[in-house]
């Protein structure tokens, strides 16, 4: 090691802090995905609602996406190592919880509780890879890390199902423990801290910077989780939680600007590349998380294919993702400019979804989404490791944590908005699409009257009385009016994310190069 207050590691230490952090990585991405398919499992064992059920996701939300901004600090606080291992304690403890639950609200409080010990997690995993691995080989070490954020999502759906379906949905929590025990020792054996950080006094504590923050990002999950359950600002609720957030947000920037140990360092945004990185992470999470909960929805709720197939349908291209990020580590390594191979992963992104436009029907087949996917697969591997080397690059000491907890929030947020925008939009175009549609069905059109009768004749066939094989066809043609109205939306969708995406391309292109910044930092160290 160069100096005393290096973190670089090398040979073994380094290999065992990758894979724990990777593994911690994944441990919390998983989390994220994997109840979905359980969701109706609970809530039948637990007499629970929709409603309630559903907070079973965004309880876990809430607790990552307010604990994602303070993770640098309170890694200042008890030190990195301290401050990883409890959070894999957390975590792990809460897992345990949740499988042993046996009200919804338990399950809620223990969810809410687990998300605060993950959200930490994937932000401390990235800043301990980043800061194990010389300056030269960073992209090397953000693909490495990549491979848990990309992988996780996809993973989380197959996984859930096949414990689901083999065993029962406790076990999707419980699969944690030994994984997290593992972890926690690794962290506890090879984690070092850094010597940079410096714990401040219980006086010096911003308790009320973290108080702000909590309501500020909370009340804005909250908002992006459930406005299109309850009517975007039609509801009482909605509108309360978007004041909370404006006012909390604009507090939070006043108090972090103003007091002398802000629990966020909002200064190191002055750095240009972790600005750009910000936004960019914003828009990689809008398509990663976007993309992962539109195509499983049109299968499941269209194409009536169950939770495994949905999932399983994924793992190729993220084969693809795993495969090639290794070589775009060392494209970065030998000098390629993140800018442009993010700018490529963009314009492929956009082909991925016009292509998914293309090739939508009531009735598409399963090999029409291969190729497709991996063009997804590819794209996300040429966005994520040049995005986040990018915003990491010309940061050091203990800015390198503030960045990254700015990335993981930003990627997180941008998970968030995708979704609510893409569920708000769809079903604001099935309305429209089903609207227009019926307007072409008249009773005097020979063609419909056509198809009414063969369906009359077909219920009849089995069966039923004339008047009620009358009724149950025009049933059957409304069915047939819904399933098109809503592939025409999730055409809609994949036209809209695209447009998004071609939008960022001359963007990207536009942001200066930082060899020099890199090679400047590389020679600091």
């Amino acid at each position: 090691m160069t100096n005393e207050n290096s973190l670089v590691e090398y040979g073994f230490r380094r290999v065992i802090i990758t894979f724990t952090a990777i593994l911690c990585a994944l441990l919390e991405i998983v989390d994220t995905t994997i109840v979905n398919v359980a969701l109706n499992d609970m809530k039948g064992n637990m007499g629970a609602t929709l409603n309630e059920i559903s907070w079973v996701i965004t309880a876990y939300a809430i607790g990552n996406v307010i604990i994602v901004p303070m993770t640098s600090w309170l890694s200042q606080q008890f030190g990195r190592r301290n401050y990883f291992a409890a959070s894999i304690i957390i975590f792990t403890i809460f897992s345990f919880l949740c499988g042993n639950s046996t009200t919804i609200w338990e399950l809620i409080i223990f969810r809410f509780l687990q998300g605060v010990g993950g959200g930490a997690l994937l932000v401390t995993s990235q800043t301990i890879i980043t800061e194990s691995y010389p300056v030269e080989k960073r992209g090397m070490a953000q693909a490495i890390y990549g491979l848990g954020v990309i992988v996780g999502p996809t993973l989380g759906p197959p996984l859930g199902g096949y414990i689901v379906d083999n065993f029962s949905w406790p076990y999707i929590f419980y699969i944690n423990i030994p994984l997290g025990v593992i972890a926690t020792l690794f962290a506890l054996r090879y984690v070092r801290s850094p010597k940079y950080a410096e714990k401040k006094s219980g006086r010096q504590i911003d308790w009320l910077g973290i108080g702000l923050l909590a309501v500020a990002v909370g009340s804005l999950q909250f908002v992006l989780e459930k406005g299109q359950e309850e009517d975007w600002f039609n509801s009482v609720t909605i509108i309360i939680t978007s004041l909370m957030a404006v006012l909390g947000l604009y507090f939070f920037i006043w108090r972090q600007l103003t007091f002398s140990n802000p629990i966020v360092e909002l200064r190191v945004l002055k750095n240009g590349n972790l600005r750009v990185g910000t936004i960019l992470s914003f828009i990689l999470g809008f398509g990663l998380y976007g993309s992962t909960f539109i195509i499983p929805l049109y299968t499941q709720a269209t194409l009536g294919w169950n939770a495994t197939q949905s999932g399983l349908l994924m793992v190729p291209a993220t084969l693809a993702t795993a495969f090639l990020m290794p070589f775009i580590g060392k494209l970065l390594q030998k000098g390629a400019p993140q800018q442009y191979l993010a700018a490529i992963g963009m314009a492929l992104f956009v082909v991925f979804c016009l292509w998914g436009y293309k090739i939508l029907t009531p009735d598409t087949g399963a090999d029409a989404f291969f190729w497709m996917l991996i063009m997804r697969g590819v794209a996300m591997a040429l966005l994520f490791i040049p995005i986040t080397t990018l915003s990491l690059s010309t940061l050091k000491g203990q800015q390198i944590g503030q960045g990254a907890a700015f990335t993981g929030m930003m990627r997180q947020l941008g998970g968030s908005f995708g979704i609510a925008i893409i569920s708000t939009y769809m079903s604001r175009q099935n309305w429209h699409h089903r609207a227009d549609l019926v307007t072409h069905l008249n009773t005097a059109d020979p063609d419909v009257m056509q198809r009414v009768q063969g369906y009359q004749q077909a219920f009849m066939a089995k069966g039923m009385s004339a008047d009620v094989a009358m009724q149950s066809a025009y049933k059957a043609l409304d069915y047939n009016v819904l399933k098109q109205a809503s592939v025409l939306s999730y055409m809609d969708v994949f036209t809209f994310v695209g447009v998004l995406f071609l939008v960022c391309v001359p963007f990207v292109l536009m942001v200066k190069g930082n060899k020099k910044a890199a090679g400047l930092a590389a020679a600091a160290h």
